[in-house]
C-alpha cells in the first residue's frame, strides 16, 4: 500500500508542476513580446495610403515603407486574429537638421475595423524628435485580441487594425518636408489565456459585406461569367492572414480539462487508498 501511496502521490505532484509551469507560461509578460530590434522582417509595401479607406494592406511580420511628407496622415492595415496581442513598431526617419527649424513631436494610433481608438498597453505611442535627431522610433503593444465581447465593451476583436502615423506638433516651416518610414507589426499568440466563451459570426473587415453583396449580384448576371459589366467600384476587403482566419473551435482549454480530468481520477484513487484501509484485522471475528 505505501508503495501504491507514494506512485499516486508523485504522479499528482507531477500533473500539478505541469499545469502550474503551463499557466506561469502564459502570464501577461511583457518581456515575451519580440523587441523592435529582434527581426527586421519580409518586404512588404512601399506605398502607404491617406485616409483608412486607402490604407496599405500590410501581413504581420512584414516591413512596410514609404516616402511621404511632414504632415502627412499615414495609413496601413493589418489583420489580427483572437488569441493575438499584436506590437506595432514605427521609424521615421527625418529631414538634415540644416532643413529643420525646430523638434517636431510624432504619435502612433491603432484603430480597430469599427474605427475604434485602441489603447496601447505600453510601449513609446508618442516621442519628441529634437533639432538635430535624424530619427525617431515609436512602439504600441495591443490589448489581446478577444474572440468575442459585449456590444457595450471597447475590447479589440478578430479583424482589420488601421495603423495611423503623423506628425501632431512641429514648427509650421518644417510642413512638407520628405521623410521616410518604416512601419512593422509583429504579434505573439496567448493562447488559452485569452479565450472567451463567443466568437463573432464574421471578422470585422470593413467592406465585407458589400463585396458579398457585389458578388452575388455578378453571379445572377444574364451573361453568367461572374463579371460586372456596370462599372461597379470593388470594395477592398484589406488584408487578410495567410492562412486564414480562426475557426474558434480548438483552444488550449481543452488540454486544460483533460488534464484536470486525469489528475480529478488520481486524485479519487489516491483518496480511496488512504480510507480504505488494510482490511479487517485479524484479531476481530467475521460477521455471521
Amino acid at each position: 500500500m505505501r508503495r501504491t501511496t507514494r506512485a499516486l502521490t508523485g504522479a499528482l505532484l507531477t500533473g500539478l508542476a505541469l499545469l502550474t509551469s503551463a499557466g506561469v507560461a502564459t502570464a501577461d509578460d511583457p518581456s515575451a513580446d519580440p523587441s523592435p530590434s529582434a527581426s527586421d522582417g519580409a518586404a512588404g509595401p512601399t506605398e502607404a495610403g491617406t485616409t483608412f479607406r486607402t490604407a496599405t494592406a500590410l501581413q504581420q511580420d512584414q516591413r512596410a515603407t514609404a516616402e511621404a511628407s511632414t504632415g502627412d496622415y499615414l495609413y496601413w492595415v493589418f489583420p489580427a486574429d483572437a488569441g493575438q496581442r499584436a506590437t506595432v513598431r514605427a521609424k521615421v526617419t527625418l529631414p538634415e537638421s540644416a532643413a529643420r527649424h525646430g523638434a517636431s513631436t510624432w504619435q502612433v494610433d491603432v484603430y480597430d475595423g469599427l474605427r475604434r481608438r485602441q489603447a496601447c498597453m505600453y510601449g513609446r505611442q508618442t516621442a519628441k524628435a529634437a533639432a538635430g535627431t535624424s530619427s525617431v522610433e515609436l512602439t504600441c503593444v495591443l490589448r489581446t485580441v478577444r474572440a468575442w465581447s459585449d456590444p457595450w465593451a471597447d475590447d479589440p476583436l478578430p479583424g482589420s487594425y488601421y495603423v495611423r502615423l503623423t506628425v501632431v506638433d512641429l514648427p509650421s516651416a518644417d510642413l512638407g518636408l520628405p521623410i521616410r518610414t518604416e512601419v512593422q507589426v509583429g504579434s505573439v499568440d496567448r493562447g488559452g489565456a485569452a479565450d472567451v466563451d463567443g466568437a463573432l459570426a464574421e471578422p470585422l473587415v470593413p467592406g465585407a459585406s458589400s463585396v458579398e453583396q457585389a458578388s452575388g449580384s455578378s453571379a445572377t448576371d444574364g451573361d453568367g461569367d461572374g463579371d460586372s459589366d456596370d462599372g461597379q467600384a470593388r470594395v477592398s476587403l484589406g488584408s487578410e492572414p495567410e492562412d486564414g482566419w480562426a475557426s474558434g473551435w480548438w483552444t488550449d482549454r481543452w488540454l486544460w480539462t483533460i488534464g484536470g480530468g486525469v489528475l480529478g481520477a488520481i486524485a479519487a484513487v489516491f483518496g480511496y487508498c488512504l480510507t480504505r484501509g488494510t482490511g479487517r484485522p485479524s484479531r476481530v471475528p467475521p460477521r455471521i
